[in-house]
C-alpha cells in the first residue's frame, strides 16, 4: 500500500534553498577573517564593533559557550576570538526536519584602526553574548586643550 504525501511548496522551497546554500555557502560567509575546523566546515561567528572617544566595544553572540571555553588573544593590533561549540547526539532512527545550528569550531580575527592598550582590555560574558572593551592608547584619544588665558581669568574670577 502506498503512502500518499500533500505537497508542500514551502518545503520543496526550502529543500532548494539548502542545496543552494551547501553550493554556494562559502561564497557568502567569506574566508577573510574565518577559520575552519579542518573539514571545510564554518561557524559564522557574528559580532558588532562600537567604538567612542575612550575605545571600542566589541560584541560577540556566543549561546550556550562555557566562557572557560574561549580563547582571546590580543596581538600586533589584532583580537582574536576562538573556541568550539559541541554538538548534540540524535537518537538513532530520529530525522532532521531542520538543522541551522552550527557545531565545531570557531575563530574570528580583526584589527582594531587604532592603537589599543592591550594591558587594559577587559571581557564580560553574560547571556550568551561576550562583551570585550578595548580602550584606546592614550595617544590616540582626542585631548581637550584649554587655553591658558581663559583658565587664568576663570581661576581670577
Amino acid at each position: 500500500m502506498s503512502r500518499i504525501v500533500r505537497w508542500d511548496p514551502f518545503r520543496e522551497m526550502m529543500s532548494v534553498r539548502n542545496q543552494m546554500d551547501q553550493l554556494v555557502g562559502d561564497v557568502y560567509r567569506g574566508p577573510a577573517g574565518w577559520q575552519g575546523n579542518g573539514d571545510g566546515g564554518h561557524i559564522r561567528l557574528p559580532l558588532d564593533v562600537t567604538e567612542d572617544d575612550d575605545g571600542y566595544t566589541v560584541k560577540a553572540s556566543l549561546p550556550g559557550i562555557d566562557p572557560a571555553d574561549l580563547e582571546i588573544s590580543f596581538s600586533e593590533n589584532t583580537l582574536t576570538v576562538q573556541g568550539e561549540t559541541q554538538g548534540e547526539s540524535v537518537e538513532e532512527g530520529a530525522r532532521w526536519h531542520l538543522r541551522e545550528r552550527s557545531f565545531g569550531r570557531f575563530a574570528r580575527s580583526i584589527t582594531m584602526p587604532a592603537a589599543i592598550n592591550a594591558d587594559d582590555i577587559s571581557a564580560d560574558y553574560e547571556d550568551g553574548v561576550l562583551t570585550l572593551t578595548l580602550p584606546k592608547a592614550d595617544e590616540v584619544k582626542p585631548r581637550i586643550i584649554a587655553v591658558g588665558g581663559a583658565e587664568e581669568r576663570a581661576v581670577a574670577a
